[in-house]
């Protein structure tokens, strides 16, 4: 099936027009005309081969948001017109206990993601969602409820699961105390979640002057986790702290903020922390550090039908294909509010 997307050929080299085949749609499959699709720092980090592994080209794009153009003879819960979401996998074993328990993200045979993956079936290459269309098993499709904005609710795919999976995990709900660190494209969203589930938020940075736009989007309150005063006043608060920090950094002043049995859950990095892990601090208290990876499908399904409810949506700024290298170069300055959106209309142009 002919489809047409941008592609980089090289680390160094622009983003560009690209023709390719997508895989002939089989019997349990979605055919989906892509109208939106988010921008994610992972799209950067793999077109620009930052991880040493890419192949080319590669058409990068995780956060899709489109209508099902068709459906194969076996598909029962979409049609014609319905709108759908991809986010990173269209595929696992699903017959692992991960799967099994739907956390397909941990698949021991590993998932097949939406992009830069082998298509299990016939080993051809995934191509993701900087394109017009694209082909994915019906397990792997998610409803998009009515009403949700579609251009906002592309994040949510990737953003705004990697922050409900914890938030959910940890049975954050009305008596909760939350705080979140760092405000980006993944903090952003930790913040209208937990707020939409009824927390207490609170907003950590190391930077003045985001009270602003923090108390918009559902932070009660901000610290500046640079002020030692600051952080004492909040000591024993927090139940769960979401830690969307995409680099190296140093977790051990936030401990002492969590209460007893309280969790810090990394989900913004997954490298060695150059700062060791004072054991004090996670020993008395009996507090915790752990890690979440995106999240499965249904609880992806989960969260948009709570979004649905709850009318959460990321803050995008819109971006026609043609600036996608120009998006890079903001996104790696951290120079968007808060998620970069491609409406694949303007791929016709």
């Amino acid at each position: 099936m002919k489809a047409t997307g941008f592609a980089a050929r090289t680390a160094d080299g622009p983003l560009a027009p690209f023709e390719f085949e997508r895989r002939a749609p089989r019997q349990n499959d979605v055919v989906i005309d892509i109208e939106y699709c988010g921008v994610c720092h992972t799209d950067l980090h793999l077109a620009r081969n930052h991880f040493g592994f890419t192949t080319y080209p590669i058409v990068p794009g995780h956060e899709i948001i489109g209508r099902v153009r068709e459906v194969g003879s076996g598909v029962a819960r979409f049609k014609a017109g319905d709108w759908v979401g991809v986010g990173c996998m269209v595929d696992s074993c699903r017959h692992c206990q991960p799967c099994h328990r739907g956390w397909e993200q941990d698949c021991v045979e590993g998932p097949t993601f939406s992009y830069a993956s082998t298509d299990r079936q016939d080993g051809s290459v995934t191509y993701g969602g900087y394109s017009d269309s694209i082909v994915v098993r019906e397990e792997f499709v998610l409803a998009v409820p009515d009403g949700l904005d579609p251009a906002g609710a592309a994040p949510l795919l990737c953003a705004g699961v990697t922050t409900w999976s914890p938030l959910h995990r940890w049975k954050v709900g009305k008596d909760s105390k939350v705080a979140v660190v760092g405000l980006g494209g993944l903090g952003h969203m930790a913040l209208k979640l937990a707020k939409a589930l009824g927390a207490d938020v609170t907003l950590f940075t190391r930077s003045a002057g985001k009270e602003v736009d923090a108390y918009r989007l559902g932070a009660d309150h901000v610290v500046l986790s640079t002020d030692q005063a600051q952080m004492k006043a909040v000591g024993g608060q927090f139940d769960v702290i979401i830690d969307t920090v995409p680099y190296d950094h140093d977790v051990n002043p936030y401990m002492p903020t969590l209460t007893l049995q309280g969790v810090l859950v990394l989900v913004g990095y997954m490298g060695p922390l150059g700062t060791p892990v004072n054991a004090g601090g996670v020993v008395h208290g009996r507090r915790a550090i752990s890690g979440s990876f995106i999240g499965g499908i249904p609880e992806t399904q989960e969260m948009l039908d709570f979004c649905g409810r709850h009318g959460v949506v990321s803050d995008v700024e819109i971006i026609p294909i043609q600036e996608i290298n120009q998006a890079y170069e903001r996104l790696a300055k951290g120079d968007v509010k808060y998620r970069f959106v491609i409406d694949m209309v303007t791929l016709k142009a």
